[in-house]
């Protein structure tokens, strides 16, 4: 690539950046006042602290709530909670975007530049017809889930409340948020298969990213044989399949004797499934999390902190950046310079930004959990609060990954330690990466200073 078509690239890649942090701020913000609106909540209502913390979670499909999504919020408030979790799940420039194309009939080149940023970072030849099967992806999946969720709740509650809990829980997993309108979330159906299922399925179409669900239906309208999958779908479906049987197996092995222990066989395999799919970046639980082993609570951290898939609903540090950087480490092992997967070789430019998505994931964690510490228990000495550390990296890294799990933390935090974990919540949804772009300078030096080297390691 050139020196200007780099400079011009690198200009709109600024913009663009901007412009999706900014109309994130701008409806976490409009949704923070409606929230304080008295319509929106029972009884007294929510400070602004906590409608700023709903409306970020819900806007960042995290799912961590400081009060309990189906007492304290009215109808109105909710359906506000519903409408940020639709808005942030499938990107608020691609609802404009969207909008304008269908008053116009066309795309701007900054409208391009936008949703490349946005959903993939290659180039998109039908961005038109991308667009449209998003959103019809989105409608009929969200239909599919609430008719069936609807069916299986309306064996335990009334139909009319039945309809209402499988609109609202089909969306929410659908855009991995976790929120739940019940006190429990779905503990009570830990043993449903149908329910879990369902639940399953919707958290993984949401994760997967539309880019991969856009190749999935060209596969199954086309002839087998002739269609391939991008280079890009075969890494987020093979690493994904990966975490969800690695998580499973080990959720199962390490909790076999504590949480498992009195449950059937085919219970056992279930609720490991379902926390292997929803600590990824879901937040749904069918377990209570705060009794569960230190070393799942391990496991967990390290499946919420790789997140979903780009250009998905869901946060982290994305399947690919893994299964990227997992490359580079067997090239290294085995001295090579290249660093190949599927006899394709990654380009230097990738691998760079996959360890610096990981440096910067990991600096922002590092901050956040001691910011928070000191925060919550600055003065207390170690065993006084033995345990609060994994706790506190536990609930971090759920906001970052956008996953919404919690020990527990989260209701009694502070007003500081629930700003930390908004500002958490914010650049794990949007990315790092987007975030240093768009508070950096878009100028780019037009020199190079004289290369040295350093000892590593």
């Amino acid at each position: 690539m050139s020196p200007k078509k780099k400079e011009i690239k690198e200009a709109k890649t600024w913009a663009s950046s901007r412009i999706l942090v900014f109309s994130f701020l701008t409806i976490i913000l409009v949704g923070t006042v409606l929230l304080m609106l008295p319509q929106a909540v029972n009884g007294n209502r929510l400070s602004f602290i906590d409608s700023l913390f709903t409306a970020t979670s819900a806007t960042c499909v995290t799912g961590l709530t400081v009060v309990d999504t189906g007492t304290k919020f009215t109808h109105f408030g909710q359906m506000i909670i519903l409408i940020l979790i639709q808005l942030g799940g499938l990107g608020i420039m691609t609802f404009s975007t969207f909008f304008v194309f269908l008053v116009f009939g066309k795309f701007s080149i900054s409208d391009r530049d936008i949703i490349q940023n946005t959903i993939t970072q290659s180039p998109i030849k039908n961005i038109a017809g991308l667009l449209k099967s998003i959103f019809l992806f989105t409608i009929l999946i969200e239909l599919a889930g609430a008719v069936l969720l609807t069916l299986f709740f309306a064996e335990t509650i009334p139909l009319p409340h039945a309809l209402y809990h499988g609109l609202f829980h089909s969306i929410s997993a659908f855009c991995n948020a976790g929120f739940s309108l019940f006190d429990t979330s779905l503990v009570n159906f830990q043993g449903n298969f149908k329910v879990n299922a369902v639940f399953i399925m919707l958290i993984i179409s949401g994760g997967l990213g539309f880019v991969v669900l856009y190749e999935l239906k060209s596969y199954m309208l086309k002839s087998k044989d002739r269609f391939k999958f991008s280079f890009h779908s075969k890494i987020v479906i093979r690493v994904s399949l990966i975490l969800l049987l690695v998580g499973a197996g080990l959720f199962f092995l390490l909790e076999y004797k504590n949480i498992l222990q009195h449950r059937s066989l085919q219970d056992k395999f279930l609720i490991s499934l379902f926390q292997s799919v929803t600590c990824r970046t879901a937040g749904f639980n069918t377990v209570d999390i705060s009794l569960l082993t230190h070393s799942s609570l391990f496991i967990m951290i390290i499946l919420m902190f790789i997140g979903a898939s780009p250009g998905s609903c869901g946060g982290g540090i994305k399947t690919t950046t893994v299964g990227i950087l997992m490359a580079m480490l067997v090239a290294r092992f085995q001295n090579k310079e290249d660093v190949n997967i599927s006899r394709r070789r990654m380009p230097n430019e990738i691998i760079s930004r996959a360890i610096s998505v990981t440096f910067f994931s990991v600096a922002l964690i590092i901050i956040a959990v001691t910011l928070l510490m000191i925060a919550e228990s600055g003065g207390v000495s170690y065993p006084e609060h033995r345990g609060l550390f994994l706790e506190t990296l536990f609930e971090v890294i759920s906001a970052f990954g956008t996953v919404g799990l919690s020990t527990g933390l989260t209701s009694g935090l502070t007003s500081l330690g629930k700003f930390i974990i908004i500002i958490t919540m914010f650049v794990g949804r949007i990315g790092p990466l987007t975030i240093a772009l768009a508070i950096g300078k878009k100028e780019t030096p037009r020199f190079k200073y004289a290369q040295e080297k350093v000892l590593i390691g």
